[in-house]
């Protein structure tokens, strides 16, 4: 058996340190958040498209300062390569994570960008890569990936042989809550990889025996494995009474318990107690009949049951055997005929699978989906995994690429309704506009000139140039009087001048002396005036702000569209490109698998008619051997009986009657 596989502890995206202080008041991006939103859901697409699309913006930013984001830049930097190393993006992934190294970043950071780009080297198998990227961490690691980067350290010495050190860092590891059983687990196996057999062996017996919560089914789940890899151990050391007692321990509900069941059933016939095996091989013997391990279950039980020599039973359970095979036989080909009709990709990219997760389980049972009935068997293999997965990813891009040509069309049609609309309205409102901006450019000049001539009367006062309307009227009255009595030389003339010097002495004299206030009054009149010039002014620019954003409403999209329009093209030919590649990968990976299957059923029905065809020969031997008995037991009878008469006796009906056929199905019940 294997122990190469080591189980790798499961690693949420992370949440930024920030999402979870509220004393903190500093502005943070709202967009950084959005992102985080999708990749807590699972949306890694949105969240990669989103966060880049903030740090391109950021980057083109000339006050950086002023952005929120640059209190969080290098976090979204590490982020995005965190994204994309969850939307299985190793490659970019692995750039961006490595320009975080290079950068002028805090040690942490530089430390969790190491331990991710680390665990990519890890999943891809580029174990050397893998061991240098992990030992450039040095320092305090974050709180939030402390216990994983240990768990990957000692995963990655194990593969590199470096077992001491790995036992090490798991025999620490092992005390932290929650992380018991895969350390524990890890440290058997790395135990065991390096010749300590006895210690790998027990240290699996006490992760096997871990307490842990019935809510916790990864713990559970390790816990399982640890007892059942313990189990097979045994069984190739060939101490079945060992083995057999760390196979009971697996959970009967778990996902190894058929592997245990059987196993356990071998253990067993190993010891020669044929009756004990027939106890875990029944309950395998009535589960699901696509599982391996249940398959051989069919050839185990009646197996025990002719070492048991009770051929007739084991006899109908092999032909029981051979109507289960020639089942699944069929269904094995109408797998491969609906997975080579295109059924099992339909299957896959149905919407369901986005909202219930055990969808996909589910389907097997349905009998109108022939192509579902071997799927979560094949979807323990890790390359049909990531297969699918990507698989899965593309039809997502071309569905997204529909919707998006469709809202092209949907923007196409906005566009052309807000032309309709505003191109009529247009000229009108420019006819507006310009009698507005001549009002606009006379008020401007009034302003100017009453504002320069105040300006003058600061340094040089002429108070004629403060009169008001009224003593303007007066003046122009007094003017008009003097005129009038300019050539009188008569006594009343004379006095009439008298009277009108003397009001015009008094009309200049009020002007003197309000003249501060007045100039104190035109300047109050100046602001009012500037007030409503900036009014105007502000609805001048409004209305150039209105009348571009509606023009720029419906001009200048062709050319973008039409960009837009071919760059989807090209993406759309080369994802369908790629779902080929990759759905024929699929389809030739399953096919296999399951000829792989076919031919191994085919090995057991050989088995299977060769062993009924025995358990019948046994069957019919052990009838006439009885026969032969019955028969010798009447002979003797007969030559002690002291009788020499030519009726048959009760011995003798008894033997005739014994030399009838026995049907070996009555003695199987």
């Amino acid at each position: 058996m294997a122990f190469r596989h080591i189980v790798l502890f499961g690693l949420c995206a992370m949440v930024p340190a920030w999402a979870e202080d509220t004393s903190d008041q500093q502005p943070r991006d709202l967009f950084l958040g959005e992102a985080f939103y999708y990749a807590q859901q699972g949306l890694y697409f949105d969240a990669i498209s989103r966060l880049d699309a903030e740090l391109e913006q950021y980057y083109r930013v000339d006050e950086r300062m002023l952005d929120p984001l640059h209190i969080d830049s290098n976090y979204a930097e590490f982020s995005v390569g965190d994204f994309e190393l969850s939307y299985r993006m190793h490659r970019k992934a692995g750039r961006a994570i490595q320009a975080v190294l290079e950068g002028d970043v805090d040690q942490q950071i530089k430390n969790e960008a190491a331990y991710r780009l680390a665990r990519i080297f890890y999943e891809k198998g580029e174990k050397l890569n893998a061991i240098h990227t992990i030992d450039r961490i040095e320092g305090t690691v974050p709180e939030s990936v402390r216990n994983d980067e240990r768990l990957l350290r000692a995963q990655i010495y194990t593969v590199n042989g470096r077992f001491s050190e790995a036992i090490d860092i798991l025999e620490k590891l092992e005390k932290e809550p929650g992380y018991e059983g895969f350390a524990g687990y890890n440290r058997g196996i790395a135990l065991i990889l390096s010749g300590e057999e006895k210690k790998g062996l027990a240290q699996l017996d006490k992760t096997g025996q871990i307490q842990v919560s019935k809510k916790d089914e990864p713990s559970l789940g390790i816990r399982d494995k640890a007892n059942l890899v313990l189990g097979y151990r045994l069984l190739e050391a060939e101490q079945p009474e060992e083995a057999k007692q760390y196979l009971d321990r697996v959970r009967l509900e778990g996902p190894f318990s058929n592997k245990a069941l059987l196993g356990s059933g071998w253990s067993d016939v190993a010891a020669q107690r044929f009756d004990r095996a027939l106890v875990p091989w029944t309950i395998l013997f009535k589960r699901n009949p696509t599982n391996k391990a249940v398959q051989e279950s069919l050839l185990g039980v009646p197996y025990a049951y002719a070492n048991l020599e009770m051929h007739g039973r084991a006899a109908l359970l092999y032909g029981s055997a051979l109507d289960a095979f020639s089942v699944e036989k069929t269904r094995l080909n109408d797998s491969i005929e609906s997975i080579r009709n295109g059924n099992f990709f339909k299957a896959m990219v149905r919407e369901e699978i986005k909202l219930d997760s055990n969808w996909l389980i589910r389907l097997r049972e349905l009998p109108e989906t022939p192509e579902t009935f071997y799927l979560m068997d094949l979807m323990a293999s890790n390359d049909f995994q990531v297969l699918l997965k990507n698989y899965l990813d593309l039809e997502d891009m071309r569905r997204r690429m529909i919707a998006w040509v469709d809202n092209l069309d949907a923007y196409e049609d906005m566009i052309e309704m807000r032309r309709r609309y505003y191109e009529p309205l247009l000229p009108g409102i420019d006819a507006r506009f310009r009698e507005l901006d001549s009002r606009i450019l006379l008020r401007m000049e009034q302003r100017d000139s009453i504002k320069s001539r105040l300006e003058r009367l600061l340094v040089a006062p002429q108070p004629e140039m403060l009169v008001t309307a009224d003593e303007r009227i007066v003046s122009m009255q007094l003017d008009q009087l003097e005129e009038q009595y300019r050539n009188d030389d008569t006594p009343s003339g004379e006095e009439a001048r008298r009277r009108i010097a003397r009001l015009r002495g008094v009309l200049r004299w009020d002007v003197s002396l309000d003249y501060q206030d007045r100039l104190t009054e035109a300047f109050e009149h100046l602001q009012e005036l500037e007030a409503d010039v900036q009014r105007m002014e502000t609805i001048y620019a409004s209305y150039v702000r209105t009348r571009q954003a509606a023009t720029q409403s419906y001009q200048g999209y062709e050319d973008q569209i039409v960009r837009a329009r071919a760059k989807i093209d090209r993406a759309n030919k080369t994802v369908a490109h790629l779902m080929n590649g990759v759905g024929h990968m699929l389809e030739k990976l399953a096919i296999n698998e399951l000829q792989q299957r076919r031919d191994r059923i085919d090995q057991y029905q050989i088995q299977a008619r060769f062993a009924m065809a025995e358990s019948y020969d046994r069957a019919v031997k052990a009838q006439q051997d009885a026969a032969q008995q019955k028969m010798m037991k009447a002979i003797e009878a007969n030559k002690e009986a002291d009788t020499s008469s030519d009726e048959p006796s009760e011995a003798e009906a008894e033997e005739q009657t014994d030399e009838k056929p026995v049907d070996v199905e009555g003695e199987a019940q």
